[in-house]
């Protein structure tokens, strides 16, 4: 192969996925640095798997107006928006390297590196890496050798070294490729907790597999350049022999003990400036700091931020005054290591909990009602559901045996099956409970319960949000004929079940009116949560609707969340 072009970019994403799925409890198992949480495997494959989905997304084959410079776009875009854990943030720069020596060359008369061709051809790739190893060094405020970055800088180094002397794109890669295995054993000299625990950095690991699958791809030759019997399988036998005995003993980095929580968020609206001012801000928080962008390819402009830290609120704010956080995550490590109801015996080293439940929601105010230490609220951004990669990386961040999902959205439910189907090939016992809004979601969390038996709890999960009803205020954007009749644009509709029951051109009268229509069933709970509406004035609503069911029913409880999402100005559940 002379060029890397699109077709090749999107069969090495593919391979890159199915080559880290294959060895992803092994890195999970050697993950000591820099916290031993035994994810960085799992991190990986949802870094690359959000990667290989952005792909998915484009056509397929690759069409005359579908670039490698596009495909590798995509590809970046994916990796930053999905990038989880250290290792994913700093791994996520190999495409993003790519993706700009492409767009560069794209800006070239010729239009390419290799007299017009499409793709990369070798000495580009070397460009590419080493642009990646500039990035990758450049995110993190605290470098250390012996991690993922010094393999990254081998294989730049290697790859550069085979292009001067003429290599084509099969020697460069196979170059880059084989300085990142040398580099990869050479980890545990370098860095003391590698050497204590008798494994190699996993991040530098998974890098070597990323490489192994780009050279695979290239050659088309098997990958060969991490097999059975080498000094980094050696290594990883030694760390499984340890980690058997119980001899294995996993330190925290220089300082980080200090840190209960891993917090990351994607960012928006920000500038170089306010990012600077941001690294500096995390930086005094805590450590492993690393904030990547995607560089404006794409014309997004966003960022991906990771720190480790204690005060959870100020690394959040810290991205506020630098933009609009969102997709925030925020996972503490004591609860990786134990819990209530945390595994035992063989499964204690891949799953840290037995039970965990993963709920969609809507706004930040939703999750923090919702979040426990078994309960994981995923929040969506406005008017962007969330994929079925990032549902699956929700489900594999609980590190639980058996997990529940609440979609909370009648759309959402199909998503979350494929979700699942993603997380049960890691071994999950994955379960989705099909809710149709969050307010069945909250019906589900209200009986959920940890001692039960996993099946009975499911089933009463289940049954709790079919027993409740829901209905929906929002306002009409266009004229259409419903059940109610012809409505216009600004109406007001009261929908139950997806059916408009109701047209009225007041929010207050639409929502009493349909909280009076829902209860002629009967009911004993009635559940209101309140969002954004451009008439203004939300608390004002949520006030007068309750006052006007504790005057016409007052047999019924009336309990008020807010955190609706935007549109829907009322949603009401009835139980």
């Amino acid at each position: 192969m002379r060029v890397l072009d699109a077709g090749a970019i999107r069969r090495w994403a593919d391979a890159s996925v199915d080559l880290l799925e294959a060895h992803r409890a092994e890195l999970d198992r050697i993950n000591v640095f820099p916290v031993a949480d035994g994810d960085t495997g799992t991190n990986l494959v949802l870094t690359l798997r959000a990667a290989a989905e952005e792909l998915a997304r484009r056509p397929v084959p690759a069409g005359p107006a579908d670039t490698a410079a596009e495909v590798a776009a995509a590809l970046a875009r994916g990796a930053l928006r999905g990038a989880r854990g250290n290792s994913g943030v700093i791994v996520s720069q190999l495409p993003r390297g790519l993706a700009e020596v492409l767009a560069d060359a794209e800006d070239r008369p010729d239009g390419g590196p290799d007299g017009g061709v499409d793709g990369v051809d070798g000495r580009a790739l070397a460009a590419a890496l080493r642009r990646a190893d500039e990035l990758a060094r450049a995110a993190v405020s605290r470098p250390v050798e012996g991690t993922v970055l010094s393999v990254l800088r081998a294989a730049a180094l290697a790859s550069t070294e085979a292009a001067d002397q003429g290599g084509d794109l099969g020697d460069v890669v196979t170059a880059a490729a084989e300085g990142s295995a040398v580099a990869l054993a050479d980890t545990p000299r370098q860095l003391p907790m590698l050497a204590r625990a008798g494994v190699v950095d996993a991040g530098g690991r998974g890098l070597v597999l990323l490489l192994d699958a780009l050279a695979g791809v290239v050659t088309g030759r098997p990958t060969t350049v991490v097999t059975t019997g080498s000094a980094v399988d050696r290594a990883a036998d030694r760390a499984a022999r340890a980690r058997d005995r119980g001899a294995l003993i996993a330190d925290r980095e220089s300082g980080g003990s200090e840190h209960d929580y891993e917090v990351m968020y994607l960012l928006e609206g920000s500038s170089a400036e306010r990012i600077e001012g941001l690294r500096t801000r995390l930086d005094e928080l805590g450590d492993s700091v690393a904030v990547v962008g995607d560089g404006g390819i794409g014309g997004t402009g966003q960022w991906n931020v990771h720190v480790h830290c204690t005060d959870v609120g100020a690394a959040i704010e810290a991205g506020v005054e630098a933009g609009r956080p969102h997709r925030i995550t925020v996972v503490r490590f004591a609860d990786q290591r134990a819990s209530p109801v945390a595994m035992d015996g063989a499964e204690a080293g891949r799953f840290r909990l037995a039970r965990a439940v993963v709920t969609v929601v809507s706004g930040e105010p939703v999750a923090e009602l919702v979040r426990a230490d078994t309960v994981v609220a995923l929040v969506a951004a406005p008017e962007q559901p969330p994929g079925a990669g990032e549902i699956a990386a929700a489900v594999a961040g609980t590190r639980a045996r058996h997990v529940v999902v609440l979609p909370n959205d009648i759309e959402l439910n199909p998503v979350a099956e494929e979700a699942a189907d993603l997380a049960r090939v890691a071994g999950a016992e994955v379960v989705v409970v099909p809710t149709s809004s969050v307010l069945q979601g909250l019906a589900a969390l209200a009986v959920h319960d940890v001692e039960r038996r996993p099946g009975d709890d499911v089933v009463a999960m289940a049954e709790a949000a079919a027993a409740t009803r829901t209905g929906v205020v929002q306002i009409a954007t266009g004229e259409a004929l419903t059940w109610a009749g012809r409505c216009y644009a600004g109406d007001v509709l009261g929908l139950v079940d997806g059916e408009v029951v109701l047209i009225e051109h007041d929010l207050a009268a639409a929502a009493c009116q349909l909280a009076d229509r829902m209860l002629t069933a009967g009911g004993e709970l009635v559940t209101v949560l309140l969002g954004e509406n451009r008439q203004g004035g939300t608390d004002e609503l949520g006030r007068l609707l309750a006052d006007h069911l504790r005057y016409t029913h007052p047999e019924v409880e009336v309990v008020r969340y807010r955190g609706g999402p935007v549109g829907r100005p009322v949603q009401l559940g009835v139980e």
